[in-house]
């Protein structure tokens, strides 16, 4: 683990107070068996002290001295010898004193005491329970040991997405956006990562545009530039002229297009609508395509449309580009049911759902590369996703419909 690293820190000061903790419970638990013992000592001085007297006074063990020891917690044992005799081998005597004057031993978990002098020879049995403070400092060292260890492993645990941004933040300089750090938890760690992969999704979605951007380009720029290559090998006459500035205009209305729809895709900035005639679009989509008007059938009933004229036009372009690109007849038809506006083509039916096709550079197995960088349809979602609203597809008697 790196020396400078906050986990590091944390570790070291959570080891630090742990040793700090169970010294201290130490001491404590080392200080309360001390004061039990110098309890235990000084009681059983008392009580031979006030033993000594009595026999000293009586010479006999009275019914006073008995009912004292009674309440002091002890019992004169009877079998003394009995006990002291055939246990000798078990006892564990605690303190034994010279000429046994006074001793202590425990047998089978029992504590007794031993006086003996010229005057007094007997055995007690001490009845005294001790308090379980011992216990309480047992319970309360092991209770805080894990709370202070759940308090190391939270902590950790929530300075983990500090790690994955750690590594994120490194495939980020390798404009590598694909990461995972985002988390439901509420801290202000995971706050931190949530934002970082907002972010990162932005910047993936800003580098997606510009390859969506540069492969548009090439793919839009190919049918305007072979046009005007054709064009300045034919004679220079006032049609090729007109047609050569049509090459050009085409040129700048792609240049703007590509424009709108970089800035549509990275920035998703909201869009002006305004009420539009469907004839309008379908024209202005039809000189973005700079097809022959033979190839689009349009059986549509005029209707007022409120969109974007510009975006709009430009997926309502590619609609008809991939009517007819991939119709067996090179023939698109459009049409208008109820509320909806219909592309259709003859065709095959497409090899996957139009989710599938709704994905950057996404190609079916039957497209070539030379006619598709299956961007038509990822165009046209944004597009209409920014319009609110929807394409739907169907396959009817072989004949495809994209509805919108």
């Amino acid at each position: 683990m790196n020396k400078s690293s906050i986990f590091f820190s944390i570790t070291i000061t959570f080891i630090a107070l742990f040793i700090f903790i169970v010294i201290s419970f130490g001491i404590l638990y080392k200080g309360s068996q001390k004061r039990e013992e110098h309890f235990n000592k000084k009681r059983a001085f008392d009580i031979a002290h006030n033993i000594k007297n009595e026999m000293r006074r009586e010479g006999i063990i009275t019914k006073d001295l008995k009912k004292y020891l009674k309440l002091r917690d002890f019992k004169i044992v009877k079998n003394k010898y009995k006990i002291l005799e055939n246990n000798n081998k078990q006892i564990k005597w605690k303190k034994k004193r010279k000429n046994n004057q006074l001793s202590s031993f425990e047998l089978n978990s029992k504590n007794y005491l031993y006086m003996k002098n010229h005057r007094t020879d007997i055995l007690l049995l001490d009845n005294y329970k001790p308090d379980n403070f011992k216990t309480i400092i047992i319970f309360l060292f092991i209770s805080i040991l894990f709370a202070f260890s759940l308090l190391y492993y939270t902590t950790i645990r929530k300075l983990k997405p500090l790690k994955r941004l750690k590594e994120n933040v490194k495939n980020i300089g390798d404009e590598d956006f694909d990461i995972r750090c985002s988390t439901t938890k509420k801290d202000e760690i995971s706050q931190l990562a949530n934002e970082f992969y907002k972010s990162a999704k932005k910047l993936k979605a800003l580098k997606e545009s510009r390859n969506v951007f540069i492969r548009n380009i090439m793919h839009e720029l190919k049918t305007p530039i072979a046009k005007g290559q054709f064009l300045t090998q034919l004679p220079s006459t006032d049609e090729n002229q007109n047609s050569m500035q049509k090459v050009f205009y085409r040129l700048e209305s792609l240049i703007n297009e590509f424009a709108s729809i970089e800035e549509l895709i990275s920035t998703k900035e909201k869009i002006e609508k305004k009420e539009y005639l469907l004839s309008d679009i379908i024209d202005n989509a039809s000189d973005l395509l700079m097809n022959d008007e033979e190839n689009i059938n349009q059986e549509f009933q005029e209707t007022t449309l409120k969109v974007d004229f510009k975006l709009f036009s430009i997926a309502v372009k590619n609609l008809m580009d991939n009517g007819i690109k991939y119709s067996s007849n090179k023939q698109v038809t459009i049409k208008t049911e109820n509320s909806s506006i219909v592309f259709e083509n003859i065709g095959e039916q497409l090899t996957y759902p139009l989710d599938e096709y709704f994905k950057a550079f996404f190609k079916a197995d039957n497209t070539s590369s030379n006619q598709s960088f299956g961007l038509g349809l990822y165009i046209v979602k944004h597009i209409l996703d920014a319009n609110e609203l929807t394409l739907k597809y169907e396959y009817v008697n072989g004949v495809n419909r994209f509805i919108i």
